[in-house]
């Protein structure tokens, strides 16, 4: 089995937990692997304020994992790689088998789960 050492591999796989360290960001990404979707019609499925959808597109953008594409005069957002899709199907099927009532004993001091 072979380890990352790479840097740059590692620092890939650090943006995307860093993104998926929130819910919110998480509930995007969610959303656009169903579709590319203009803000306004993001924040109202999501119930949540445009302004704050705002500072997480741009958190999302800035780990590149979606891409603003202008249509127009709007902005649509989607992932910025289809194989995104896939990687949070298999990471939300793969969670599934770990019990939902579990966290690491020391999360509070590890600064983990």
């Amino acid at each position: 089995m072979a380890v990352l050492t790479l840097a740059a591999d590692i620092e890939v796989l650090a943006r995307f937990g860093r993104a998926l360290a929130d819910p919110i960001r998480c509930r995007v990404l969610l959303a656009l692997r169903e579709a590319p979707a203009h803000p306004a019609d993001l924040a109202d499925a999501l119930q949540i304020s445009r302004t704050r959808l705002s500072n997480h597109l741009a958190c999302l953008r800035d780990c590149g994992l979606v891409v603003a594409v202008p249509v127009g005069r709007r902005t649509r957002y989607e992932l910025a790689d289809e194989r995104l899709g896939h990687a949070l199907d298999d990471l939300r099927t793969a969670v599934v088998a770990v019990e939902a009532d579990k966290t690491c004993v020391d999360a509070d001091k590890k600064d983990c789960c």
